[in-house]
C-alpha cells in the first residue's frame, strides 16, 4: 500500500484492513465484527463499527448491513489498479464443462478485468472468473460476480477454490474441505444447497479466491 494512502489511517485501521483481507485470504469470506475485534485486539465492537466507517468512508471497503460478515474490500479511489486476465466463467452452482483444463491459462484470456492493486499485493499468477450461479451467496459472492484468483495446486480445508473434475471435464467454485476417507466435500456456501463429494483423484484445485468484484445492478 502506498504511503500516501496509510497517511489517511491510523495504525488500528491499518491493522483492521490488513486483517480483513488476510482473513478473506484464509477463509474466502469476510469476518465478522466479533472476529476483527478479536483479531486486532480492540476492547468492544462499537469501537471496531468506528473504525470501518471511517475505513468505508475512505473507500477501502463497503458495508452490506443487511448481509451478515458484509465487509467488501475495494480499492480507494485514485489508487493503484493491475489489469488481470478473465478466463472465462466458474460455475457457484453446478458444474460448467469446459473444454479442456488448458482454459486457464492466462496468455488465452480474450479480455482483462481492472483490480484494485490492494487486492492483489505481491502475488503472482493471478486471474479472473466470472461466477454463475448463486452456491456462494452466503459467502457474499452472487451470479455475476467476479471471483480475483491466485493459481494454487492445494488449499486450507475451509478456502473457497475453483475445482476442476477431471472425469466430468468440469469447473465449479465451491469451499473444499478434505476427508479422511480420501474423499473432497465440495460445500456450496447456500443453505439450500447440499455439498459434493468427489474421489480425491477426481479433483484438480486450480486456484483459490483472493477477492470478489461485485456486479453493479
Amino acid at each position: 500500500m502506498p504511503r500516501t494512502a496509510r497517511k489517511t489511517m491510523s495504525e488500528r485501521q491499518l491493522k483492521m484492513l490488513d486483517f480483513i483481507r488476510g482473513y478473506f485470504n484464509d477463509f474466502g469470506i469476510p469476518p465478522s465484527i466479533r472476529d476483527i475485534v478479536t483479531g486486532c485486539k480492540i476492547s468492544s465492537t462499537s469501537v471496531a463499527d468506528y473504525n470501518l466507517k471511517h475505513l468505508e468512508r475512505a473507500g477501502y471497503i463497503r458495508r452490506h448491513k443487511d448481509v451478515s460478515r458484509g465487509i467488501e474490500l475495494l480499492g480507494a479511489e485514485g489508487r493503484p489498479r493491475q489489469l488481470v486476465p478473465l478466463l472465462g466463467k466458474i460455475a457457484a452452482g453446478r458444474p460448467i464443462p469446459v473444454p479442456d483444463v488448458d482454459t486457464w491459462k492466462p496468455e488465452l484470456a480474450a479480455e482483462n478485468v481492472d483490480v484494485p492493486e490492494t487486492m492483489i499485493g505481491h502475488r503472482k499468477n493471478v486471474f479472473a472468473l466470472k461466477v454463475r450461479g448463486n452456491s456462494m451467496i452466503d459467502a457474499l459472492v452472487n451470479d455475476g460476480d467476479i471471483v480475483i484468483m491466485q493459481a494454487a495446486n492445494d488449499v486450507e480445508n475451509g478456502q473457497m477454490a475453483a475445482v476442476w473434475l477431471k472425469s466430468e471435464k468440469e469447473a465449479t467454485l465451491k469451499r473444499v474441505f478434505k476427508q479422511d476417507d480420501g474423499k473432497i466435500r465440495l460445500q456450496p456456501a447456500n443453505a439450500l444447497m447440499t455439498p459434493m463429494y468427489e474421489n480425491a483423484k477426481n479433483v484438480v484445485i486450480q486456484g483459490r479466491v483472493i477477492g470478489v468484484l461485485r456486479k453493479v445492478e
